[in-house]
This record gives structure tokens, C-alpha cells and sequence, in this order.
């Protein structure tokens, strides 16, 4: 079984210790409130089971579709967080739980653990707005208590493997680099990106810890800095050649791009190639492919960088830019044409009776459910029905959704992050390609069941 990666930091804000309040402050308020209820009115915990579903109401601007990450991360977190001494007084100390028993502060936090059923979509596979992609099931107290978290590592990683997805689709096989760190929201977040954008087909990454924890392998050129550093850019070229040979990539742009490219070509004839990050790229690529093919380069390689996203990739390409590779950052690590991913946990079930809400355009549909695909004689999605988890499934269907965990035990083997990318690319054969423009194109209609429709219907009746 492969080992959970959490890619939480040992020092500063975050660790394992106190992770369980990386939270909403209501999140504390309804747990303390469970308990106080349950105590009064003499509920077992073990009795007072909810179930909850994580879905998204609505696709962001220009997608057609999401890609489904974060998976590992909230196993790490259900398996790993607990209260200790400090965070429980941190709890004790809110005037807010004065008129909670003292047993809740005691007794419960102190031996408290995730004992949760989950399921879930794999990572790396795609989905539409009101399908589950994960269900919670067990304690209330429990399974309210982890919504922060959960929707906190989904959302994000779900908007930048969504937003990697749109680059990977327009960049054929050329290589594409994650250049967000220094760019994103975080540290963290730099990481959460580099893993993201590699599950939904990125080749590397500029993040070192990345590559030291995640195995994507970090690679990187240099900066205007460097060349800058030495009296004229040729000095600067051969120093960087001096130290790291055939693997130097020079960046040719400091001052000008026809010089840069022709002191490139005087460095050495092995170097790996060339970066330019600045200017009309598809014409200056044009002209520096020339000038290194007419120079004894016609190996190394051009990667082109300078706020990249899909729609100026795709531009590149019509235009004939020769690139071999783009550096994507910002666009990409913030998902700058809308990072906003409309995720929601909702209570669809307590022991056992199925709970419905009906706010005005927030309609949240009742019951435990499935998610069966269907693909034409070409193994093409052609749609999606969902339905609840007892009725009978659809023949000749897949359904989506998967156990993961089992009273808070992993029953799943989780898949090395290679595997994933690799299980992304299948699944994306399957989409059909008018999915994958970069137009918001409104193509999905999810098919309700008979059963969904009438459960929906019934509890309507009864508010």
C-alpha cells in the first residue's frame, strides 16, 4: 500500500498538532452542540449517524468540466487529526462552551478520532456540477467536524488540476513546467499546485519541495539576475556553462533577443537550450530558432514563459511558434480566469432518513447516491445519471464512486501519484473533445432517476 504524502509543514502556522482546528470557528460551536444535545437527551454517539456529500453547484467560467484532486491529502487529515492538551484548552477557553459539560472537554476530545466511512471519486477523473464526488458517513459531531478541511484541500486542487487541464489540452505533447510558487496564495498552496497541475498532465514543476516529498521532478533555468551579475551576458552564459554543461538552459531576453540567442550559440553547441520571457513570443521564437539552427543548435530546445495560459498557448501554436516547452505560472497556480470552485458538504441523510434542502437556487438533492457513467460503442462519455445509492444500476454503466475508508480505516490502496496522472489521461480519452474547448460550451445535463425525482418530490411536500 502506498504511503499517505500529507505536505503539511513541521514548523510554523500548520502541523499535525494542530491541524484538527484548521476549521470554521461554527464547525466547534455545532460539535460542542451535538454533544451538549446528546448528553441531555441521552444519545449514544454511536447513534447519531450523518451523512454528507460534497458536490459543486456550478462549473466556473470557461470549463466544461472539473478534475477531481485533493484525495490523499483529506485521508491524511481523517487519519492523523486529534486534539491534544493545547488545542482542547484553546476549546475549554472560549467563553462560547461555558455551558458545555465538562465531560465534552475531558472525556470525548482527549480519546477523539475520525471513525468515518468515506467514498469518493478517484483523483484525476472528471466530473460535473451536482454529482457527489465524496460522501461522509458516521458520528455527527465526527462528520461535521471535518467539512472545513475536506472542502479547504478539495476546492483548491480541484481548481488548479481544472485549470492544468485547459493547458495540457492545448499543448499537444509539448512539454508544460509549473513556474506558480513564487505566485501562488502560499507555500502551501505552491505545493497543492505542483501536485494538481501534474495529475491533470504537467511534466514538472519549479517547486523543490515538490520534487524532495511528491517525486515530481523540479527543474528550473535562471534569472534575469544571474546574467546581470557579470559584466557582459556572454560571461554570464559560460560561467552558467561552466558549472552545469549540457544540461544549461540560457535565458536570452535580459537585454536583446537576437544577441542573447547568438552569445547562446558561443556558449557551447551541447546546451540544453533556451528560455525567452519576454516580447512577441511567436515572432522572437521564430527568430531564435533560426539563429540556433543556422549556428549548429538544431537540438536544444526553446521554452517560452511571460504570464502563459491556454488561450495565448493555443495562440503560439497556430502561430507556428517553434517552442518545446512553456513555463506556465500565475495563470495556472491562482486559476486567474475564475478561482472560484462552488464546492458545498451537505447533509443528505441522519440515521438513516433522507434530508433534503430547498433555499431558492441551492436545492440540495436528499439521500445517498451514485454516480453511474455512460459511454457510447467508441468508449466516449456520452452522460452521467445520478441515483440513489439502493436502486437498481444501469446496465452497461460505471459507477464513480468508490469506498475509501471504513470506520476511519483506509480500505483503499492509494495509487503513486504517477499512477494517477496516468489514470487523468484515460479518462480524458474518454471526454469527448467539445468538452475540451476553451469556450464555455454548457454541454452537460446530468439524468436524474425516477427514484431521486420522487424522494426530491416527497420531502418538498413536507416543508
Amino acid at each position: 500500500m502506498i504511503s499517505i504524502n500529507p505536505i503539511i509543514p513541521k514548523s510554523g502556522f500548520l502541523t499535525d498538532n494542530n491541524i484538527i482546528l484548521a476549521t470554521d470557528f461554527y464547525e466547534l460551536t455545532m460539535s460542542a452542540g451535538y454533544f451538549q444535545y446528546n448528553l441531555e437527551n441521552s444519545i449514544d454517539d454511536q447513534n447519531d449517524i450523518s451523512t454528507f456529500e460534497i458536490f459543486v453547484r456550478k462549473l466556473p467560467r470557461n470549463r466544461n468540466y472539473l478534475i477531481f484532486a485533493g484525495l490523499e491529502q483529506v485521508i491524511h487529515y481523517l487519519k492523523n487529526a486529534r486534539f491534544n492538551e493545547r488545542t482542547i484548552e484553546y476549546f475549554r477557553s472560549r467563553e462560547d462552551f461555558n455551558n458545555i459539560n465538562p465531560k465534552f472537554f475531558d472525556e470525548y476530545l482527549p480519546n477523539f478520532k475520525f471513525d468515518l466511512d468515506v467514498w469518493s471519486i478517484p483523483e484525476g477523473q472528471f466530473f460535473f456540477p451536482n454529482e457527489p464526488i465524496m460522501r461522509i458517513e458516521g458520528p455527527t459531531i465526527q462528520a461535521q467536524l471535518a467539512e472545513t478541511y475536506i472542502l479547504n484541500v478539495i476546492t483548491y486542487q480541484t481548481a488548479v488540476a481544472s485549470k492544468a487541464s485547459r493547458i495540457r489540452n492545448v499543448s499537444g505533447n509539448r512539454i508544460i513546467l509549473d513556474f506558480g510558487t513564487r505566485r501562488s496564495h502560499s507555500p502551501l498552496a505552491g505545493i497543492y499546485a505542483a501536485r494538481a497541475s501534474y495529475i491533470a498532465g504537467f511534466n514538472g514543476t519549479s517547486n523543490c519541495v515538490a520534487d524532495l516529498e511528491l517525486g515530481i521532478k523540479a527543474s528550473g533555468t535562471m534569472a534575469h539576475s544571474w546574467v546581470q551579475r557579470f559584466p557582459t551576458e556572454l560571461e554570464s552564459f559560460k560561467a552558467f556553462y561552466k558549472i552545469y554543461g549540457k544540461n544549461s538552459i540560457l535565458l536570452i531576453d535580459t537585454y536583446d533577443i537576437k544577441k542573447g540567442t547568438l552569445n547562446a550559440c558561443k556558449t557551447a553547441k551541447d546546451i540544453k537550450g533556451v528560455r525567452i520571457d519576454s516580447g512577441d513570443l511567436a515572432e522572437n521564437s521564430k527568430i531564435v530558432r533560426k539563429i540556433l539552427d543556422e549556428n549548429g543548435l538544431k537540438n536544444a530546445i526553446i521554452t517560452l514563459s511571460s504570464d502563459l495560459n491556454e488561450h495565448k498557448i493555443k495562440d503560439l501554436i497556430e502561430k507556428g511558434a517553434p517552442a518545446d516547452a512553456f513555463g506556465v505560472g500565475t495563470e495556472m497556480v491562482t486559476s486567474r480566469d475564475d478561482p472560484v470552485v462552488n464546492s458545498v458538504y451537505k447533509l443528505i441523510q441522519h440515521n438513516g432518513i433522507p434530508k433534503i434542502k430547498i433555499s431558492e437556487g441551492k436545492i440540495t438533492y436528499p439521500g445517498k447516491k451514485q454516480v453511474y457513467r455512460v459511454y457510447d460503442e467508441n468508449g466516449k462519455f456520452t452522460k452521467d445519471i445520478l441515483m440513489l445509492k439502493n436502486e437498481t444500476s444501469p446496465e452497461e454503466t460505471e459507477p464513480i464512486m468508490i469506498p475509501i475508508m471504513k470506520k476511519g480505516k483506509l480500505i483503499y490502496e492509494l495509487p503513486a501519484l504517477d499512477e494517477i496522472q496516468q489514470f487523468y489521461f484515460k479518462n480524458m480519452e474518454k471526454l469527448p473533445e467539445e468538452y475540451k474547448k476553451l469556450e464555455q460550451l454548457n454541454l452537460f445535463r446530468l439524468k436524474l432517476s425516477n427514484g431521486i425525482k420522487e424522494l426530491t418530490q416527497k420531502l418538498k411536500n413536507q416543508y
